[in-house]
């Protein structure tokens, strides 16, 4: 370890050169050890491990978001240049995921090679405790949670929205991007449904849509081609063997059609995003998220202010109409028809006060820029204590062990996620509930640690 020797020790106790205290007059210890040497040693091991296992998360996270969208794209014939500016434009989210795992299994590597190695129980018996070992993994834990955080909360708004801009010009360019055979696709009020596809021509194809006058209308074809002419935001769909019906908005009882041998049927692809480019709240920054779910939040409680006070009226109503019959101003026989309307003016407001879904799925996406960044920093606390104990199987261990945590820890953030999206559990804690249970192993192990010292 950097040419550091052992040597017989004095009375006072063995010495590691280079790293442990000066000796001075008369062999006596003086002096404080070098924390710096080891510091920057454990420092460099780490950096070199979490290089390693950083390639191998963007590796992995790369191929199973990155590339699969490229193929598709490739397969239709989408411009070379223009398939890698997407996939630059979509690294962000891949880095930012990347950082956390790649401070676990890298802290883990680095412990289990310093104890299989038995340089750990040499820097104890050198005088150099095992906190003064573990800083270098807070410090390097916190810059991934860091680096993280940056790309997860700047360079992924920004990429999305350029992502977003460049699909734009993907669709007008290239329409067969936005059509594949056998699915649908909304554009604003118009909906496809495409069948089978034979090269560039779709067959069985149907579209649903409203005209000038807000009539709804139904369009078949037989066949269809795309192409992008007439302007750069237009798709333009030529139709062969066409036949429409229209129902009139105010004759609901009546319908036209029409038939036809071709027909072109344009569409607007202004402010369409291929694939979901669009900016939700995960591609949102954490102010600016957190901004809209204030916004979200305050037009809830506002219907659910509305809704307590026309409750309040309707049941005031009630009460008045109900106390007149009492009263006897106005037959019994009657009672039915004067209390039905009031009562059910009541009963329309439900017994569930009203909620909106989506601020529900803004919440877990701000709390998630946190919880995913923070995981880089809670993963070296559960690491040290854990890759010490591999006392013979060093960075195997590590590796084999840091991936089997990532797999746990994905798995319950996952679950996390779709248990506050369905079952509406607390955004705060199906986030952060995973380095919660991270934090609380490695608290365990370090306690554990303290009392086999003792």
């Amino acid at each position: 370890m950097g040419g550091a020797t052992w040597t017989p020790g004095t009375p006072a106790g063995p010495r590691w050169r280079g790293l442990g205290p000066r000796a001075g007059p008369g062999g006596k210890l003086q002096g404080r050890p070098r924390y710096a040497t080891v510091s920057g040693y454990v420092a460099r091991e780490f950096l070199w491990g979490g290089l390693v296992c950083f390639l191998f998360f963007f590796s992995v996270f790369f191929v199973n978001q990155i590339l699969l969208m490229a193929e598709d794209i490739l397969s239709r014939k989408a411009p070379f240049k223009d398939v890698m500016l997407l996939l630059l434009y979509s690294l962000p989210s891949v880095v930012a995921m990347s950082f956390p795992f790649a401070s676990l299994v890298g802290a883990l590597m680095t412990a289990g090679r310093l104890s299989s190695d038995s340089e750990m129980l040499a820097m104890m018996a050198a005088g150099i405790p095992p906190r003064r070992v573990f800083a270098p993994f807070l410090v390097l834990g916190f810059t991934f949670a860091v680096a993280s955080f940056g790309m997860n909360d700047y360079f992924l708004p920004r990429g999305s929205i350029e992502f977003g801009r460049l699909s734009r010009k993907l669709v007008a360019s290239s329409p067969a991007l936005e059509l594949k055979p056998w699915s649908s696709r909304r554009y604003k009020d118009v909906t496809v449904v495409t069948g089978g596809m034979e090269g560039s021509v779709i067959k069985d194809l149907l579209i649903f849509d409203r005209t000038e006058e807000g009539s709804e209308r139904v369009i078949s074809a037989g066949k269809a081609s795309l192409s992008a002419e007439g302007g750069r935001d237009d798709v333009v769909l030529s139709l062969e063997d066409v036949w429409q019906q229209t129902i009139k908005k105010s004759e609901r009882n009546r319908f036209e059609w029409a038939t036809a041998a071709r027909m072109e049927y344009r569409i607007s692809t202004q402010d369409q995003v291929f694939q979901g480019g669009a900016l939700g709240p995960r591609d949102m920054p954490s102010a600016d998220l957190a901004k809209v779910i204030a916004e979200k939040g305050a037009a809830l409680e506002q219907k659910r202010q509305r809704r307590e006070e026309d409750m309040a009226s309707a049941r005031a109503e009630l009460e008045e109409a109900y106390e007149a019959e009492l009263a006897g101003k106005s037959p019994w026989a009657n009672s039915s028809d004067r209390l039905d309307r009031p009562l059910a003016s009541l009963l329309s407001f439900g017994t569930a006060p009203p909620d909106d879904r989506t601020l529900q799925v803004f919440r877990l996406e701000y709390f998630k820029k946190f919880s995913i960044p923070a995981g880089a920093f809670f993963f070296v606390i559960l690491a040290f204590p854990l890759g010490i104990m591999a006392r013979r199987a060093g960075r195997a261990m590590g590796f084999g062990a840091g991936i089997l945590i990532a797999v746990v820890y994905w798995s319950f953030l996952i679950g996390g996620d779709a248990l506050g999206r369905k079952l509406g559990w607390s955004p705060f804690w199906s986030m952060w509930l995973p380095d919660a249970l991270v934090l609380f192993a490695g608290g365990v192990l370090w306690a554990m640690k303290a009392l086999r010292a003792r």
